[in-house]
Order: C-alpha cells, then sequence, then structure tokens
C-alpha cells in the first residue's frame, strides 16, 4: 500500500486545544470586522443618495415618456 494512504492516528491534548482557541480568536475578529463594517454602512449617506437619483431619475423618465404633463406644469405654474 502507499505510504501517502496509510492512515496515521494523531493524538494531540495541548495541541488541539491551541488550534481551536487560536480559530475561535479569528473567527470573532472575522464576526467583529463583518459587524463594524455593516454598522459604517448603515451610517453612510450612500443609501440615502442612491434613493434621492433613483427618484430623480424616475421623474425624468415619467416626463420624457408623458410629455404633456410637462406642458400642463409649465401653463399652471
Amino acid at each position: 500500500m502507499n505510504s501517502q494512504y496509510v492512515r496515521r492516528e494523531v493524538f494531540c491534548r495541548n495541541t488541539c486545544n491551541e488550534l481551536k482557541r487560536f480559530w475561535e480568536k479569528e473567527i470573532g475578529k472575522q464576526t467583529y470586522y463583518r459587524e463594524s463594517e455593516e454598522h459604517r454602512l448603515g451610517r453612510s449617506a450612500l443609501r440615502r443618495l442612491r434613493e434621492e437619483w433613483r427618484q430623480r431619475l424616475e421623474t425624468k423618465l415619467r416626463l420624457r415618456n408623458n410629455p404633456d404633463e410637462t406642458e400642463k406644469q409649465a401653463n399652471v405654474g
């Protein structure tokens, strides 16, 4: 049998606990970074600006598709 396919039993005590603690810390860091990024994006003005631009574009498209409304608004105003 090829030596790379031989199953070796590995008994670890301190090493396993150290690896577990290491990965738990890494997962904790990633969770913290993700949550802080979500919080930062929540405070960002980008969402508000996108909504304003969306409303402007909708208005322009509506006016382009219905030019009669612009003439009525100009005559009224």
